[in-house]
């Protein structure tokens, strides 16, 4: 079992940076993977990052590229995401995800544990 908590959020200035932490406890083959996903209002939730944990490497999907970072703390089991110069684009419901399987996957699908979400609301 894997709980994921996420905290962070809140509402962001247009331009400014977004910061999210989650943290990944339980069973570490449960978080082989560990993602951020976002929901925007009236769309589908797409993945935005994701980390191996047992190698650190970090992939983005293309609404962030260039934006954004995840990273993780192994010692305090924390995921961290920020992005970078954000728009209203970039609101919505944010979700920590993990995964204990082998394919890497930005498909919600594939991500068997998650978190409850926390809501990013993005001002002008």
């Amino acid at each position: 079992q894997v709980r994921l908590v996420e905290s962070g959020g809140g509402s962001v200035q247009a331009g400014q940076s977004l910061s999210l932490s989650c943290v990944a406890s339980g069973n570490p083959t449960g978080r082989r993977f560990v993602a951020w996903f976002r929901q925007g209002s009236g769309k589908e939730r797409v993945g935005v990052a994701r980390i191996r944990s047992s190698t650190g490497h970090a992939r983005y999907n293309d609404p962030v590229k260039g934006r954004a970072t995840i990273s993780q703390d192994t010692s305090k089991e924390t995921v961290s995401l920020q992005i970078d110069n954000v728009t209203p684009e970039d609101a919505g419901m944010y979700y920590c995800a993990a995964s204990a399987g082998v394919v890497d996957s930005f498909l919600p699908r594939d991500y068997m544990y998650w978190g409850q979400g926390i809501q990013v609301t993005v001002s002008a």
